[in-house]
């Protein structure tokens, strides 16, 4: 019987994270990973032979700054491309709308007067999503016993409002639970502008552009950052897996235990405490402290119910977790081409989602378990920024699709050929000739993510990141803060705040507040 300081659960970025601050912090840490490596939903795959890809993640736009810096990442390897991925809207009608620099620092495509008043809106959202930031950035505060740092950092934010102006301030309160369909209509007036911003607020989400609280996705996208430039986003070079080889060359250097293939069955709790692990293999490890980088859900079936209260566990069963996206990659053997799309743009990100109301269009069928017949959809060619990605002459094509329900109501086993075939055909008319190239097809349903990545619901946030499951009620109440009603244990992963993303702030926070625990 081997014996740590920290056991951490689950090798992702969230508890790559974790994992290496405790390890900086002078805590004796070991990692367990179910799968056959490192990195969760974030790793680079081959998926043909000669072509990689990034796995579900695979554009990078909220990497947190004190991770980079912490984890010293370019020093173990982490290289970015520098310049700011532009965001292109694409349409069958009209030339393509580009979104440049920083999230739309210039807009090209648009009239004049839709390019002012998108200045206009941009700088508003900004600063609206600069006040919820803080909050995304740090723990959440404990309204029932606040620190002396959770009481400042709460009259900072009020502060913030009050500098707004009395406008401003009554303007942010009544958009902040508005749904974005409703703003933008106020402020733009070109369909692929909206159709674009209405499809990143709900990326990843069961909401439509027309649901109650949809604007909240979109600033909780305009508060990430990388390289310390809000809004950004950028493709590392080598996938995504490239941020993971980073974090684990740093966890080694501090002196991180990892272990692969190594799946926990069991979280072991005597008198009230968290005091290890059971491996399938029945293997136990012991540890005064027991962090799960994994879904929240999974982590209290690890625990078993009698070590919870009732209504705690209903809270767990209650968490919304259904996917709603799925992941296409497609190996080609020349790069495909996009109507009205310059050379250089096809390195940027290409969105399919013509107007807000064709989102909501396609939205409207997951409700009751169907797929769109137009689906919306992010693309991304990765191989054209990194050629090593792909053999000579060919390129990948990597597509987050939105709506595709986790329950399908006829099974995504006779689903899944009908759905590749809508999908394909919005490729095609905005790609005219892709099919004729496409060497090999792969398409993740939310169940194929589930099954893959043991990400239950197939959903990367870990839980719907909606108002009522955000900041003190994410996962749930009584376990928001990272711990959780088991002493000892704690929770580190998208499941808890602020959310999803390749950001690492739930694995620092959670670090942090352990460390402050001195547990």
């Amino acid at each position: 019987m081997t014996s740590f300081d920290v056991i951490v659960i689950g090798g992702g970025h969230n508890g790559l994270v974790a994992a290496t601050t405790l390890g900086r912090a002078g805590r004796k840490v070991l990692v367990l990973e179910a799968a056959g490596e490192i990195g969760g939903a974030a790793r680079t795959e081959e998926f043909f032979p000669g072509f990689r890809v990034s796995s579900i993640a695979h554009v990078l736009n909220r990497l947190h700054p004190e991770v980079v810096k912490i984890l010293e990442l370019e020093k173990h390897g982490l290289a970015f491309e520098r310049q700011a991925t532009p965001s292109v809207a694409l349409s069958t009608t009209d030339d393509p709308l580009v979104l440049r620099g920083a999230y739309g620092e210039s807009l090209d495509g648009a009239t004049d007067s839709e390019a002012a008043a998108w200045r206009e809106l941009r700088a508003l959202l900004f600063r609206y999503a600069g006040i919820l930031k803080p909050f995304l950035a740090r723990r959440p505060p404990d309204l029932a016993d606040m620190s002396l740092s959770e009481t400042s950092a709460l009259a900072m934010a009020g502060l913030s409002l009050k500098r707004l102006g009395k406008e401003d301030m009554r303007d942010f309160l009544r958009m902040l639970l508005m749904n974005v369909a409703d703003v933008l209509d106020e402020h733009l007036e070109d369909d692929r502008l909206k159709g674009l911003l209405a499809f990143d607020a709900v990326l990843g989400s069961h909401l439509g552009p027309r649901s109650p609280t949809s604007l909240l996705g979109l600033y909780y996208r305009l508060a990430g950052e990388i390289g310390g430039v809000p809004g950004a986003q950028l493709l590392p070079k080598g996938g995504m897996g490239a941020i993971i080889a980073a974090m684990g060359a740093s966890a080694s250097a501090a002196g991180i235990v990892v272990r692969s293939n190594a799946e926990v069955a069991k979280i072991l709790v005597e008198k009230g405490r968290a005091v290890g692990v059971a491996l399938q293999n029945d293997e136990q490890i012991r540890a005064k402290t027991i962090v799960s980088a994994i879904n929240p859900s999974s982590t209290f079936s690890l625990v078993g119910s009698r070590e919870l209260d009732t209504g705690f566990v209903r809270k767990v069963k209650n968490i919304r977790m259904m996917g709603d996206a799925a992941k296409l990659h497609l190996a080609l053997d020349r790069p495909p081409e996009f109507l009205g799309v310059r050379t250089e743009d096809h390195r940027g990100r290409l969105v399919i989602a013509p107007s807000t109301d064709h989102v909501e269009r396609a939205f409207n069928p997951s409700k009751y378990g169907e797929f769109s017949p137009e689906p919306v959809m992010e693309i991304t060619l990765p191989s054209l920024a990194d050629p090593s990605l792909a053999p000579d002459g060919a390129c990948v094509l990597s597509a987050v699709v939105q709506y595709a329900p986790y329950a399908l109501g006829e099974g995504w086993e006779a689903g899944k050929p009908k759905f590749l075939n809508a999908i394909m055909a919005q490729l095609e008319a905005h790609a005219p000739g892709i099919a004729k190239s496409i060497r090999h097809t792969e398409l993740l349903t939310p169940l194929d993510i589930e099954q893959r990545y043991r990400m239950p619901g197939g959903h990367w946030h870990h839980g719907e990141l909606q108002a009522d499951q955000m900041l003190m009620s994410r996962p749930v109440s009584g376990a928001a803060g990272y711990s959780t009603p088991v002493d000892g244990l704690y929770l580190c992963g998208a499941g808890s705040h602020p959310g999803g993303g390749v950001s690492g702030v739930p694995g620092l926070n959670a670090a942090r507040h352990i460390i402050a625990m001195k547990a």
